[in-house]
């Protein structure tokens, strides 16, 4: 579904955050992207969305190699078939939510897509029946808590319909319950997932995979069991093991 073929990318030239960069993300896998901050992680969602490199028409002289989703190359002329593709959920999820309901954000992109009020609202239904998230439908975005909010924004993406979903730090700043509820809702989601966050417990409880990104090179590749437990390799690439296994 997601194909790096030997990617290097510099916002400037001469200095690449991205380099060789090669991983295959399978239709249907959940996988985490991790590293410390300045890993390259967040340019990696960017080059997926086309929001750096070559499908935001950056010339050859900052970028190298191959970004494929679902067989379609990342450049100019699929951009917008790419992104029909792609749903992302931001860190903040205030950067997200704009309008001044749960109900008028998920309606936004839907009739901006050619549906009907009618078959918008359809869609807005069964996408927050699905997720047991009908009591937000009416509620003002300003009135619901951090929690709520980042459920509602999981919901406006998802309503979309996208075979791709990325994450940013989806549990960053929720309190326990709410970080618990995210969590449920993540792995209740049949759609390929790729998620950054620093937290590795929530890593380990939603992800099969793990991709470990120092440099902006992949350090590690491989189960996500194997990866977080491996504590000489999370600590030589500034990283620590997830809480449950610290004093183990």
């Amino acid at each position: 579904m997601i194909r790096f073929e030997n990617v290097t990318f510099a916002y400037e030239k001469g200095k690449p955050v991205v380099q060789s960069v090669s991983f295959h993300v399978q239709r249907g896998e959940t996988v985490g992207l991790i590293g410390a901050n300045g890993a390259g992680k967040s340019t990696v969602m960017k080059l997926l969305l086309g929001l750096a490199g070559p499908g935001a028409g950056v010339s050859k002289q900052f970028f190298d190699g191959t970004i494929l989703v679902d067989g379609l190359e990342v450049l100019p002329a699929h951009i917008a078939g790419i992104r029909e593709k792609l749903g992302f959920v931001l860190q903040n999820s205030d950067n997200q939510m704009f309008m001044p309901t749960v109900l008028e954000d998920m309606m936004f992109g839907l009739l901006n897509s050619g549906m009907t009020r009618q078959e918008a609202e359809e869609r807005v239904d069964s996408t927050l029946e699905s997720l047991g998230l009908m009591d937000l439908k009416y509620l003002y975005n300003h009135k619901i808590s951090g929690g709520e909010k980042r459920m509602a924004a999981v919901a406006t993406v998802l309503a979309m319909e996208p075979e791709v979903l990325l994450m940013d730090e989806p549990t960053s700043a929720l309190d326990p319950y709410n970080r618990r509820v995210v969590i449920r809702a993540i792995n209740s989601l049949p759609q390929t997932k790729i998620i950054t966050s620093h937290d590795l417990d929530m890593i380990y409880d939603t992800c099969s995979r793990v991709i470990l990104l120092a440099g902006g090179k992949v350090a590690a590749d491989g189960p996500a069991r194997e990866i977080l437990r491996d504590e000489k390799l999370l600590t030589a690439n500034r990283m620590e093991l997830p809480l449950r296994f610290q004093g183990a």
